[in-house]
C-alpha cells in the first residue's frame, strides 16, 4: 500500500464546514498546551465526533475502517510490532497473511508514525483505521503481562539452577527478593488490567500454576517452575505479617499494594496441600465506590419491597447465597442508603472488605477470642440502631441476633444456602427455635452472580434440544418467539463471550402464613406456601428472564440457576 499523504486536517475540516475557524484557532491554541493531536483536542472539546472524524479521514484517504470486535488478535502476531511502539504510535498489528500485514491506526494521516512501523516490520503493510479507545482496549487486552511473566519466571528457574542450595535456605525470601517482588508486582497488573477478583498459587508436582477469577471463572495465567512456590509464598507472608517459617497450618493474613495507581486490598489464605502450600488472594480495589442498592440488579418491584422491609426498624433481614455471590455487596448498599446522621450502625465483620465512613465497623479476631457473639454482646451495650453481623455462623450468633432484632434493632446479616426457603432449615439445623425465627426474622433475599454476555459482540443462535427442553418447560409455546443471544467473542471480552456479571434474586418475606407454618415448625407447609406467596420469583425464573431479555445466556442459566 502507497504511504498516506499528509493532509492538513484542520483545514479540511473548515473548508468542508464541519468546524469553524475560530473553533480549529481554539482547539490549536489547547494543543500547544496539551500536546495531543490536532484530532484528539477537537474531539475533546465537543467540536467533531469520532465517528465523523473517522468517516472524513477514511474517504480522504482512502483507507478503510475496521471495527476491532470482528479480528481475533493474537499475541504472536500483534508483537510484531513491540508494545511500546504500539501504545506510543497508536497503532497495531492486527493480523497478516504470507504477503503483508494489516496495521490499524488511530491516525493514518500521521506520516511519521507511519515511517516508524516501517522500520519495526519485516514485511509490507496495509493501514486500516480504528477508533483509538478500541485501539488501546485492544492493546490491553493482547500485550498483557503473560509474557512478562513466563520472562521473570525463567530468569527465577536460571536462578535456582545456578544455585540450589541457596533456595532451600531459611532466608530464601531475601536471596531473590528483587524478582519475586518484580514477578508478584507484575502478577498483579495483569489481575488488575483484566478485573481478575481472585488469584490462586496453586503447587503441583513438577509445575507450579497461577490462575485468575474473573467474572466468577477461573482462567490460567501462567505455568512456571514448581520450586519458586515456596520463595512466592514466603514474600507474600512477610508482607501480610505472617509467620513464614510455619508451613503446617492455614494461615490468613492481608496487606495493601497500589497497582496501576489504585490502592488495592489484599487478603490472604494460605493452605498445605501436597506439594507445597496453596495461597488464593483476594482482590479488593479500594478506590471503588460501594454500589447503591439501584445498582444491585434488583427490578424496580423487589427494589421497593426491599427499601420498605430494611426501612422498618426492627427485625432481622437475612441475604444468602454461597461464596462470592455479592452478600457482602448488598448488606453494603443497603448500608449506604441506611446510613444517615440521626442512626448508629455498628459491624460485626470477618474481614472488614471495605471501609465505609461513618459507620462504625469491627473486625473478629478469633485468635484473640473476639468472635461474633461477644462482638454481638457488645453491640447491645452500645446502643445501636442497626447492626451487620458479617455472618451466622453458630448457634449462638443466631440466637444473640435474633433477640437483637426482637429488641428493636435492625439485623442485617448472611448466611451460605442455597436458595431463600432453605435458609429456614439451615437457621433450625443450627439450633434456632422456630417461634425465634417466626418473631424476628423479616425477610430473606438469596441471590447468585450470572456472567452477563458482552454487548460488543452479542449475536443471536438458535438454543440445542436440551436448551429448549428445559425453555418449553417454562415458557410453553412462547419459547418459539424469544430470541436468544450468546457472545461470540471480541478484545472486549478477552474471547469469552461475557463481560461483567449481574445478580438474580430470590426473594421472600414472612407474611403471616407463613409465620404461622413456623410456629407450628413445620417446614413442608412453610415450603408450599411460599411457592405459592404473590410475588415470588425463583432463581431460576429470574435468570431466565434476564435470558429472554438477551442479558445473558442459556448456558449460565443452565450452570448458575439450574446445574
Amino acid at each position: 500500500m502507497p504511504k498516506p499523504q499528509k493532509i492538513r486536517l484542520g483545514d479540511l475540516l473548515v473548508s468542508q464546514n464541519i468546524i469553524t475557524q475560530g473553533q480549529l484557532e481554539s482547539a490549536l491554541k489547547t494543543q500547544k498546551k496539551s500536546g495531543n493531536k490536532l484530532g484528539r483536542e477537537l474531539i475533546a472539546e465537543g467540536f467533531i465526533s469520532e465517528d465523523s472524524l473517522l468517516d472524513l479521514l477514511s474517504q480522504q484517504l482512502d483507507i478503510p475502517q475496521v471495527n476491532l470486535d470482528d479480528y481475533k488478535l493474537s499475541i504472536e502476531v500483534s508483537s510484531k510490532l513491540p508494545e511500546l511502539q504500539s501504545r506510543r504510535l497508536l497503532a497495531m498489528v492486527i493480523t497478516q497473511d504470507r504477503k503483508k500485514y494489516v496495521v490499524a491506526m488511530a491516525d493514518p494521516s500521521d506520516i511519521f508514525a507511519y515511517d516508524d512501523i516501517t522500520k519495526y516490520l519485516d514485511k509490507p503493510f496495509e493501514v486500516v483505521i480504528a477508533k483509538q479507545n478500541a485501539l488501546m482496549a485492544a492493546m490491553d487486552m493482547v500485550f498483557r503481562r503473560s509474557s512478562e511473566m513466563n520472562s521473570l519466571a525463567m530468569q527465577l528457574e536460571n536462578d535456582l539452577e545456578a544455585d540450589e542450595k541457596q533456595f532451600t535456605d531459611s532466608n530464601t525470601e531475601t536471596v531473590i527478593d528483587s524478582p519475586v517482588a518484580k514477578f508478584l508486582q507484575t502478577m498483579f497488573e495483569d489481575a488488575i488490567q483484566i478485573g481478575a477478583s481472585d488469584v490462586h498459587i496453586e503447587p503441583e508436582e513438577t509445575a507450579l500454576h497461577i490462575r485468575l477469577r474473573q467474572d466468577g471463572v477461573l482462567h490460567m495465567q501462567t505455568k512456571a517452575d514448581q520450586r519458586l512456590c515456596a520463595p512466592l509464598i514466603s514474600r507474600l507472608k512477610l508482607m501480610s505479617d505472617l509467620d513464614i517459617s510455619e508451613k503446617r497450618i492455614p494461615q490468613d493474613g492481608r496487606f495493601q499494594v497500589v497497582i496501576l495507581k489504585k490502592t488495592i486490598d489484599v487478603r490472604l489464605s494460605t493452605i498445605p496441600v501436597q506439594y507445597g502450600e496453596s495461597a488464593v488472594m483476594r482482590l479488593l480495589d479500594q478506590s471503588t465506590q460501594i454500589l447503591d442498592l439501584d445498582h444491585t440488579g434488583m427490578n424496580k418491584k423487589l427494589l421497593t419491597r426491599f427499601r420498605r422491609i430494611i426501612s422498618i426498624p426492627n427485625g432481622m433481614v437475612l441475604v444468602t447465597g454461597p461464596t462470592g455471590s455479592g452478600k457482602t455487596t448488598t448488606l453494603y448498599s443497603a448500608l449506604s442508603e441506611m446510613n444517615t446522621p440521626d442512626v448508629k450502625i455498628l459491624t460485626a465483620e470477618d474481614p472488614v472488605e471495605y471501609r465505609l465512613p461513618g459507620i462504625n465497623q469491627v473486625q473478629i479476631n478469633s485468635k484473640i477470642g473476639l468472635n461474633f457473639a461477644d462482638v454481638l454482646r457488645a453491640f447491645l451495650r452500645q446502643d445501636p440502631d442497626i447492626i451487620l453481623v458479617g455472618e451466622m455462623r453458630d448457634k449462638e450468633t443466631v440466637e444473640i441476633g435474633m433477640k437483637a432484632a426482637m429488641t428493636g434493632h435492625v439485623v442485617l446479616s448472611t448466611l451460605h444456602t442455597n436458595d431463600a426457603i432453605s435458609t429456614i432449615a439451615r437457621l433450625m439445623d443450627m439450633g434456632a427455635k422456630p417461634y425465634l425465627i417466626a418473631a424476628s426474622l423479616r425477610a430473606i433475599l438469596a441471590q447468585r452472580l450470572i456472567r452477563k454476555v458482552c454487548t460488543h459482540c452479542k449475536e443471536t443462535y438458535k438454543p440445542d434440544e436440551k436448551q429448549k427442553a428445559i425453555m418449553y418447560s417454562v415458557w410453553g409455546s412462547q419459547t418459539d418467539k424469544l430470541k436468544f443471544v450468546h457472545g461470540r467473542g471480541c478484545t472486549h471480552c478477552h474471547y469469552t463471550g461475557y463481560n461483567g456479571r449481574i445478580a438474580i434474586h430470590e426473594f421472600l418475606e414472612l407474611d403471616k402464613k407463613l409465620i404461622r407454618a413456623l410456629q407450628n415448625a413445620d417446614l413442608e407447609e412453610f415450603t408450599a406456601i411460599a411457592k405459592k406467596q404473590e410475588g415470588f420469583k425463583s432463581l431460576r425464573s429470574s435468570a431466565m428472564s434476564l435470558a429472554a431479555k438477551g442479558e445473558t445466556t442459556l448456558d449460565q442459566v443452565l450452570r448458575v440457576a439450574i446445574g
